[in-house]
């Protein structure tokens, strides 16, 4: 019983690292990255509908995201979707494809996305935290296992959320040292 517990909880601390990736990629960095737009939802014909679905996005140049939808006429939906979006970027319309110029980052905003990034960062640490304290809590309350084996999953599951910790504090920094990069 002690291992399933331990190989529960390393699942969800998986998944828990994963989602923090998937968190980062809408992060700013200065370079122009299709990911940026993967939270975009697009009212189409009434249901929102995740842009990458109803378009095709690709990068020209280094700093250019452009959509070009796969229906001509949801170019307007589109384009009020990016608005709406809030990614700091207008996106231009120009009647068959949106462009989105992506900025160069000032210091202040380098500062601000690293702000964001420990704040995600954060909150992936609390999910590991959350994590083990319901292992451990399982642990404690199976009345199968003896002292020792309580004493050993409880270790297990204590070095699991180091090394998660630590593996989510080394994804920061990488996208930390990213975002500040000129």
């Amino acid at each position: 019983m002690a291992y399933a517990i331990v190989d529960t909880s390393k699942t969800r601390m998986d998944k828990a690292v994963e989602h923090f990736q998937s968190e980062l990629t809408s992060v700013r960095t200065g370079m122009a990255n299709a990911n940026m737009l993967n939270k975009v939802n697009v009212d189409y014909y009434g249901s929102p509908t995740p842009l990458n679905q109803i378009a095709g996005i690709s990068v020209v140049e280094g700093r250019t995201l452009v959509i070009k939808p796969y229906d001509p006429s949801s170019l307007k939906d589109i384009e009020k979707a990016c608005h709406a979006a809030d990614l700091g970027i207008a996106p231009q319309n120009d009647g068959q494809v949106i462009r989105m110029t992506v900025p160069q980052l000032t210091g202040e905003t380098r500062k601000e996305m690293t702000k964001k990034v420990s704040k995600l960062a954060e909150e992936a640490k609390v999910q590991v935290r959350n994590i083990r304290r319901d292992a451990m809590t399982a642990v404690k309350k199976d009345e199968t296992m003896d002292e020792d084996v309580q004493k050993d999953a409880q270790n297990e599951v204590q070095k699991l959320t180091d090394k998660y910790i630590k593996k989510i504090d080394e994804i920061a920094d990488a996208k930390n040292e990213e975002v500040l990069k000129v």
